[in-house]
């Protein structure tokens, strides 16, 4: 390793270890730890110091053209099904079509489905009355109902676009957005379905039903017949907006870029395709799908009520843009600088498949820090300059950033404490059983199925 090869790794490690200490260990926000973790890399890499700015800049502004928009848009329609009850339509929709004894799998996929374009959070916290309505009339353990549900939520919020962080990664790793999305709804079905069968398992060891006693929660022998969950869906069902409108807002947009990447590849552009393509243009179909929402599911709002609730939506995508977009900068100065080729080139020489620099870059910092965003945006940004030269797919690349992300949800992650504060588990043990266990076997079920992938792309 020459002189230089050795300065641009140098750069790239120091700028690494500092982004994890501020992050975790000081008051620092990610985005501007990212910001200064750029800056390190360039000018220790070899970089002037003046080039180094204007690179944060370019990258960060070539980051957010691309995906910059759409957050906007996505974090406006979640807020929509959010305040008009469309996220409980599906839910309900989807227990009574699952049927009988199916209920885990039921949530799963309503999960599944809301968290595409609701923060999966706040989406744990909308569906999580219906968890404790369903468990409490059918005598299903209210543990194995919320891991269920929890499991398709964090799937498609980690790796299914307009969710913020996989649009983000997509955007640095130049990815079709209609592909990353067939991408993350793919791999997402055995991650499901082997996190319903943990659920189903788990649900048997920790028995719990919601109560009306001081804690919330007891765990019985009897359990309550089903018919009377039947009952209380008819009536909510009279309350809540229809399943057609409910979906609307996610479908139109998913299948308007499905169409754009299908008549691209097939390179079908001119005439009525080509209005076809422009209308599944990100921008675009999202577009549309807020519009969808605005009028079929906000109707009973007034136009200020229905503004100041789109507002709200955008004030939570504000930190995710700027995170997104300074790891944009960050992956730009590692590419000027060189580390990446420089990088790709030993790694070439490797054994290791080149597909897992971004998953294991991700699991690194999620386990570090507890924020799947900030990982997953982080891997793409560190990794893309350096798969940039070398014969992977972008795409699988991409995927594998956001499927890293998932691995072990611990103390230092929101999502853990709102999963098990909502599911009454307090005993530390249990809680690593309800969602530290099964994300990991989401993240570990991720890989097999990446390194499958990679077999035959």
């Amino acid at each position: 390793m020459d002189v230089s090869g050795t300065q641009m790794v140098v750069g790239l490690v120091l700028a690494v270890a500092i982004l994890i200490f501020l992050v975790l260990r000081t008051k620092i926000h990610a985005f501007l730890a990212l910001i200064i973790a750029a800056s390190i890399a360039g000018i220790v890499g070899g970089m002037p110091p003046g080039k180094v700015a204007d690179t944060i800049s370019a990258g960060f502004g070539s980051t957010l053209a691309s995906i910059g928009i759409i957050i906007g848009l996505g974090v406006m329609i979640g807020r929509i099904l959010e305040v008009s009850g469309a996220a409980e339509t599906l839910a309900y929709s989807l227990i009574r079509f699952v049927g009988k004894k199916k209920e885990e799998w039921a949530m799963a996929i309503a999960g599944y489905v809301v968290s595409i374009p609701i923060f999966v959070d706040s989406a744990f916290v909308i569906l999580n009355p219906l968890v404790k309505a369903l468990s409490k009339k059918t005598g299903k353990s209210v543990i194995s109902l919320g891991v269920a549900l929890a499991v398709g939520l964090v799937i498609t919020h980690s790796m299914v676009p307009p969710t913020p962080g996989p649009l983000g990664v997509a955007g640095i790793f130049g990815v079709d957005i209609g592909v990353m999305i067939a991408l993350g709804l793919l791999f997402g079905i055995p991650i499901m379905i082997v996190g319903v069968l943990y659920a189903k398992w788990l649900g048997n060891r920790i028995y719990q039903i919601p109560d009306d006693s001081e804690e919330g929660f007891s765990r019985p022998d009897t359990k309550i017949a089903y018919q009377e969950f039947l009952d209380l869906a008819d009536k909510k069902s009279t309350e809540l907006p229809s399943l057609g409108r409910s979906l609307l807002p996610i479908l139109i947009p998913i299948i308007l870029i499905f169409l754009n990447t299908t008549l691209s590849a097939l390179e079908m552009t001119t005439g009525f395709y080509e209005i076809l393509i422009f209308l599944g243009k990100p921008i675009i179909a999202v577009s549309i799908g807020l519009i969808a929402a605005i009028y079929a599911l906000a109707g009973h709002l007034s136009r200020s009520a229905t503004l100041d609730r789109m507002e709200e939506g955008i004030q939570t995508a504000g930190i995710i843009i700027l995170v997104t977009g300074a790891g944009g900068a960050l992956g730009a100065v590692l590419r000027e600088s060189g580390a990446g080729d420089f990088i790709a080139g030993k790694i070439a020489e490797m054994p290791l498949p080149a597909i897992l620099i971004p998953f294991f870059v991700s699991t690194l910092v999620r386990l570090v820090q507890g924020s799947g965003t900030v990982a997953m945006v982080t891997a793409a940004s560190i990794s893309a300059p350096i798969l940039g030269n070398m014969e992977v797919n972008m795409a699988l690349a991409a995927q594998a950033a956001a499927m890293g992300s998932m691995i072990f949800s611990y103390f230092n992650d929101s999502l853990f404490w709102v999963v098990n504060r909502m599911l009454g588990i307090k005993n530390v043990k249990e809680q690593i059983m309800v969602w530290s266990v099964p994300t990991t076997i989401a993240w570990f079920v991720g890989l097999i199925c990446l390194l499958i992938a990679n077999m035959f792309m």
